[in-house]
């Protein structure tokens, strides 16, 4: 493990019976990035991040998380790190505040409670029970607690399933504030998006493999279809293009589109349909997202007898 890894993954194993859930897998965490775990139900992100976490024990390959094995110095590894668990759940009556005070009582720290309650953004319910804190709110507090220990790493294990788009966000304000506050942050997560705004690099897991790594951007650049320009127009028009550009150029449900491996081909393209005198609207660029890489990947996969159901 270098010293700027937070996490070092080699190998890494584990199986239930003839399910290998986690298959050899290898990847590094730097200190203080956001590193997102991502893949389908099934795909095995949960065992391995509750390996990491000390949780479970693996059946082969190494690990070690802030220079700790996760299962032997458990004891040790869990003073520096913060968790929330997938469905994050408190009792009904205390209220934020308590249970940070709480917490920082099982931990034996000196905090400030308002000011963690702060940093969450939580501030404003500071004193409402947990029964009547909306979903949002609830993750908040999750969050609050993980970092009681004042943690350099903290695992979010889907942090933001089930909420609304605003609670999301509130929730990823929080976890650009962990950034800036130099934490590094092993997030999992269904949502694509949240990865792509979120993450400095990702990992795409399936069926207990990583099967894609790398920034988002790499990813998009490595796997993804290229820029691409549309227009509304007929299907002569799509010919015409290409006749005269010699890009590839594809028609479907009304629209032209063009491959753009290069930003004089936008221009080309213009002109040639300029040129047609033939009707056009409605230009559009493009590109693909995370997201639509991922359903590509995995529907690969799926469609070559791997299954994405069930959970791991």
């Amino acid at each position: 493990m270098s010293d700027s890894s937070a996490i070092s993954v080699d190998s890494l194993a584990k199986s239930y019976g003839s399910l290998h859930a986690v298959d050899g897998i290898s990847f590094n965490v730097q200190k203080g990035e956001v590193f997102s775990l991502l893949g389908p139900n099934g795909a095995g992100k949960t065992t391995t991040i509750e390996i990491l976490e000390g949780l479970r024990n693996k059946d082969g390959g190494k690990v070690s998380v802030l220079g700790l094995d996760p299962w032997s110095n458990g004891y040790e590894l869990h003073k520096r790190i913060g968790v929330i668990p997938q469905g994050f759940k408190f009792f009904d009556y205390p209220t934020p505040r308590e249970a940070v005070e709480y917490y920082a009582a099982l931990f034996g720290a000196k905090v400030d409670a308002d000011e963690i309650l702060k940093d969450v953004l939580l501030d404003e319910a500071a004193s409402t029970y947990f029964l009547h804190l909306s979903g949002g709110q609830r993750q908040k507090m999750g969050m609050a607690l993980s970092l009681v220990n004042d943690p350099e790493l903290v695992f979010l294990d889907e942090p933001t399933t089930g909420l609304d788009p605003q609670a999301r966000r509130a929730v990823w304000d929080v976890i650009r504030g962990l950034k800036k506050e130099g934490r590094g942050v092993l997030l999992t997560t269904h949502y694509l998006e949240e990865a792509e705004e979120l993450a400095d690099t990702v990992a795409i897991m399936n069926h207990g493999k990583i099967i894609a790594s790398g920034t988002p951007e790499e990813i998009i650049a490595k796997y993804g279809s290229g820029e691409r320009m549309s227009v509304r127009g007929s299907s002569a028009l799509a010919g015409y293009v290409r006749a005269n550009t010699k890009l590839k150029v594809d028609y479907e449900s009304g629209r032209v589109t063009v491959l753009l491996a290069r930003k004089e081909d936008a221009l080309a393209a213009l002109e040639a349909i300029s040129q047609s005198g033939m009707e056009w609207s409605e230009l559009t660029t493009m590109r693909d997202s995370l997201e639509d890489i991922f359903v590509r990947m995995v529907g690969e996969e799926s469609e070559n007898g791997i299954s994405t159901g069930g959970k791991a």
